[in-house]
């Protein structure tokens, strides 16, 4: 019941999970909006913005293929986890003025939209077990 990719109705692919989309999504959005940081930020936030981008697409990815809704699961909340230190990364760049508060609301308003349907996407798992 839904133990494998593609069991259950779920996605055979994680290409084709709505979530990992928008993840990927956010990705593209972020690396272009930290293009514009300084460089003295190169090691510092911005490196630590792309990571926790990074982080959620390949966390859904490595849960979706582990399989099993249990693990799927774990690896969707480490991926809810990034998603919550991004929130706070982008907080950061807008309180030491590295962008403005208009610069930064399409992000944040994506990470708030994906915050909800990972939760849901949590949820959803633990009730396939």
């Amino acid at each position: 019941m839904g133990t494998t990719p593609g069991a259950g109705g779920g996605p055979r692919r994680v290409q084709e999970l709505g979530v990992w989309q928008d993840g990927m999504r956010l990705v593209k959005v972020l690396y272009q909006l930290s293009n514009d940081w300084p460089d003295t930020e190169k090691y510092g936030l911005i490196s630590q913005v792309r990571r926790a981008a990074v982080s959620i697409p390949a966390n859904l990815a490595e849960g979706l293929g582990r399989g099993s809704p249990g693990e799927i699961a774990r690896f969707t909340r480490i991926s809810l986890g990034s998603a919550y230190e991004l929130h706070t990364l982008l907080s950061l760049v807008g309180f030491l003025g590295i962008s403005t508060d208009a610069q930064l609301e399409p992000a944040v308003s994506a990470i708030e939209s994906l915050i909800r349907r990972l939760s849901s996407y949590i949820k959803y798992q633990e009730a396939q077990k």
